[in-house]
């Protein structure tokens, strides 16, 4: 089996008596789509908090290109190549659309306070250049939105925080991108759409991976090439959809959950 891009190893975080996270295997493959599913509470988010530096855990290990990452700081983490949205959204409401994104750039730019100062016609041109790349990020993700780029966030619909908050995850040149139920608040119409949009961001970039906590079934039928079940912090279940979707102890996961939704 090839070198995995992200992985982790009995991942474990406590929280007093609490086992949130509970002995958790994943492997990432490069340039794939990983979906992980689970019933509210069940530890997604809790993951996704560990492997990004959020918490540091209990026992196990992350790695990012074998290389192990376990209990680095999250500024470390994102600058390594790993980088997420959330649940709730965490843009700028006061700042462009522009100015949100080239937010996410910073632990790729090279301009600190001292350059800013003693040269600010540099600082300057980067900040022209990240701009620039920003309103290219944001029209990758939506033309539509593109068009808007120079209005206020807090202005923003829902659906359209949701793509400008994956717009900024891009903005860091990251390897894995985590989404944390990235379709929430969007209609059928919207969500095909932000399908649309992560499959054309595969296709431009090489090698990048997506690792998805999703509620939507119809995003997990038809999006990632891979689905991860968690329950009660622990997986249960890994492999293709149609084949993970079967397994008794997955829908007694599920059991008392609406049907098209997990």
């Amino acid at each position: 089996m090839s070198e995995a891009l992200l992985e982790t190893r009995d991942l474990t975080i406590r929280f007093g008596g609490l086992t949130a996270v509970d002995g958790v295997d994943l492997r990432l493959a490069r340039s794939e789509i990983l979906c992980i599913i689970g019933p509210n509470g069940a530890g997604k988010s809790t993951l996704f908090n560990v492997i990004t530096g959020i918490y540091r855990p209990s026992k196990g290990t992350v790695a990012l290109e074998g290389r192990d990452i376990t209990g680095s700081p999250a500024h470390r983490i994102a600058a390594a190549g790993i980088t997420r949205t959330f649940q709730s959204s965490r843009l700028f409401n006061d700042l462009t659309l522009v100015d949100n994104v080239v937010i996410g750039m910073h632990c790729r730019t090279r301009t600190g306070v001292l350059t800013a100062l003693l040269r600010p016609g540099k600082a300057r041109a980067e900040l022209d250049e990240a701009a620039e790349r920003a309103g290219d990020l944001i029209r990758s993700i939506s033309p539509d939105l593109y068009e808007r780029r120079h209005a206020l966030a807090g202005t923003l619909p829902q659906a359209d925080r949701r793509r400008l908050e994956i717009a900024r995850a891009l903005a860091s040149d990251p390897k894995v991108i985590l989404l944390d139920e990235p379709s929430s608040g969007m209609d059928d119409r919207d969500t095909d759409a932000l399908m649309a949009s992560i499959r054309s961001v595969m296709a431009r970039r090489a090698g990048l991976s997506f690792l998805i906590i999703e509620h939507d079934m119809r995003l997990v039928r038809a999006l990632p090439d891979r689905v991860a079940v968690i329950d009660y912090g622990r997986k249960i279940a890994d492999g293709d959809f149609q084949e993970v979707r079967q397994l008794p102890r997955v829908q007694q996961a599920y059991l008392g959950h609406k049907a098209g939704h997990a």
